[in-house]
């Protein structure tokens, strides 16, 4: 076994996950994951299909992005994940995506309100948008900016990555993470699932309102605070 396989094989199948659960089409988007001990992350590489991909072909980098292991170019967008991972290191796992409905909210440069109980299972608060990078910024280093546009944003508005694991870049498309690369994937697929009901909701009635405190907090804390009583109890 390779000295990174454990991290390439969980990456590999984190990225096959994404066409079976019709996140992306072609080669849109990427899955990472990382070890924080070596501080290292494998990804997928650049422009390769799903189908083709293999434990040989995944890439590993450094939390600066320089390749460590890998003959093929890895993710255009690897200097995103590498700012994250640099700087929040209970992070595990980040998914890209261009996922239909939930692109489409950040290209109307709009956050996702929470409008219903299937967002509060998931978080309390509104599934954030960060605004359009200046010119500098795109002009710039542009991956490394955008990772750089996410840390602004969670810090300008005193949000937690550890309750808040999913974002919008304005113009762009949603970026998702967590403590394996099973809730990063997880959290990619709930974020589309919200952002289409909450897209057909506003269709429906268009001034319809936010859910209420009362059932944001019920509906979150069932799942997720100390007197949780959803699923099963672990033994």
């Amino acid at each position: 076994m390779g000295h990174y396989d454990h991290i390439k094989g969980e990456a590999l199948r984190g990225n096959q996950q994404l066409p079976e659960l019709g996140l992306v089409l072609f080669t849109f988007g990427n899955v990472s994951v990382a070890d924080h001990d070596q501080r290292v992350f494998a990804i997928k590489p650049s422009g390769v299909p799903y189908e083709e991909l293999s434990l040989e072909k995944m890439v590993v980098v450094d939390f600066r992005g320089n390749i460590v292991e890998g003959d093929l170019r890895p993710s255009s967008d690897t200097k995103t994940h590498a700012v994250l991972y640099e700087k929040w290191n209970s992070v595990v796992s980040i998914v890209h995506t261009h996922s239909t409905y939930a692109t489409a909210w950040a290209q109307a440069q709009k956050g996702i309100p929470i409008m219903g109980t299937t967002h509060a299972d998931h978080l309390t608060t509104d599934i954030p948008c960060a605004p359009v990078m200046t010119d500098e910024m795109i002009k710039g280093d542009y991956e490394y900016q955008t990772g750089i546009q996410i840390l602004q944003h969670f810090e300008n508005h005193n949000l937690d990555y550890k309750e808040v694991e999913m974002i919008l870049i304005a113009n762009h498309a949603p970026f998702t993470w967590g403590s394996s690369v099973h809730k990063a994937v997880y959290n990619s697929a709930v974020l589309e699932e919200v952002a289409k009901m909450a897209w057909i909701s506003k269709q429906i009635n268009p001034s319809a309102p936010r859910l209420k405190k009362a059932l944001i907090e019920k509906h979150f804390e069932r799942k997720h605070g100390k007197d949780a009583y959803y699923g099963q109890q672990k033994p």
